[in-house]
This record gives structure tokens, sequence and C-alpha cells, in this order.
């Protein structure tokens, strides 16, 4: 069966389990080896880093500054600094950059291709924004603001809020799975003549789509992520003072 790439596939199904057959019960067994492939990976790095950290000072540097980074943002985007916050924004920017580079690495496809993956995410996402505001405003306000300004626009108030799982989501599986079709389309229209190879590996154009739909486009689409969690998590926070 085919997966969300244009590669073939193999799925786990949960039918025997549950005893119903569904799409939506089968499990891509690409992205869940390759994701966890990913979460080892980012385990193992922490040690050269811990080591660059302490012992470099360009290691020292670049972890700081990237720490910095995502402290500032926290603060410019909350107007007030929260270590959990912090820690989940720069927590998943990671995870996401990651997945989404990952095809660095030969025989390794992005997770985030797979539009379960980027969903799955994006119900992270808003579960901890929901929390944090409820956490933040009271459950009775939380609640309230479902209704406001009046009774009748509950549906339009909710479908708000469940839209933005869906936006975040699509936003990253769309960029993520649109790259990786166009430089899939690229390396096999060149692949195989003797010509066309050399002149992309001569020319930089190899490098160049490889360096912008995977690492530039990587970075950018997980850095968007971030700032609309980041964004989505200042308006729940601050809907008390409005």
């Amino acid at each position: 069966m085919k997966g969300v790439g244009l590669l073939e596939t193999s799925q786990w199904s949960l039918a025997p389990i549950i005893g119903y057959e569904h799409a939506f019960f089968k499990i891509n067994v690409e992205t869940v080896v390759h994701t966890w492939i990913i979460l080892g990976l980012m385990i193992i790095s922490l040690i050269p880093v811990r080591w660059l950290l302490l012992n470099t000072r360009i290691g020292k540097f670049l972890v700081l500054s990237f720490v910095s980074f995502f402290v500032d943002l926290t603060k410019q985007s909350l107007g007030t600094f929260a270590f959990s916050h912090f820690s989940f924004i720069a927590s998943i920017f990671t995870f996401i950059v990651a997945c989404n580079t990952v095809s660095l690495i030969p025989w390794m496809e992005e997770p985030t291709r797979d539009l379960n993956t980027t969903l799955a995410l994006g119900l992270i996402s808003f579960f901890y924004t929901q929390g944090a505001t409820i956490k933040a405003q009271g459950l009775s306000p939380y609640v309230k603001s479902y209704f406001s300004p009046f009774i009748i626009m509950f549906p339009l108030n909710l479908v708000g809020k469940l839209s933005s799982i869906v936006s975040i989501s699509f936003r990253l599986f769309g960029n993520i799975f649109g790259g990786s079709i166009i430089s899939q389309i690229y390396f096999s229209a060149i692949r195989g003549s003797f010509i066309l190879e050399t002149a992309g590996i001569l020319s930089g154009v190899n490098i160049v789509i490889m360096i912008f739909f995977t690492v530039f486009e990587g970075f950018l689409q997980a850095f968007v992520f971030a700032m609309l969690t980041l964004t989505y998590l200042s308006i729940g926070l601050q809907g008390n003072e409005r």
C-alpha cells in the first residue's frame, strides 16, 4: 500500500486488535521507525553538545546563542519569561528541525511529510496552549470565552479554536511534503544520466536544491510552527487582560 510519500511503504493495521478495518487505524511503519531513530539521535547528540558547551568556546557560544534566542523570543511574545513555555517551544522547534532535515542522512525520510505526524504535533501544540490558558485564566473564564460576546457565537468560537489545529498542521505538512516531492522529482530526473548528474554536481544545483528544500525550508517551517504556537499561547494567556 502507498503511504504519503512517493515510495511504497508498509503499514501496521490495528484492525485485528480493535475488530474494525479502517484507514484511520493503519500506522505507517516508515514514519514510526524514522521518528524513533530521530529521537534516539537527539538523545545521543546531547553527549557531544554537552562536551562542546563545557570544553570549547564556539560550542558554548552556539549553545548559549540558541538558548538566548528562545528566551528572548518567549519574553517578547508572552511579555514575561516562563521556563515551562520556553522549554516547550525550544523542544518542539528542535524536534521539528530534526524531522525536517533528517533526509540529509541516507535512506532516511522526513516524518513531517506524513500528515499524521504534523497533525500529532498540531494536537500537542493545541492541548498545551489550552492547558496553559486554563491554568492562567481559570476554568470558568475559559469556558465563558466560547460564548463571548453572545451565546449563539459558541459554534463559531469552537470552530475557530479547532481550526488552529488544521492550520498549523497542514501548513507544516504542505511545505515539507511539497519540498520533498520537488527534490525527489529533480534527483529522479537526473539519476542514471552521467552528463546530467555531473552537471548538477559541478554547477552546484544539487547542493542548492538540497540546502533550500531541506535545510532552509526545514528551519523556516520549524520556526513558523514555533511562532504560531507562541502566538496562540500569547492570545490565550493575555485573554483575561482584554
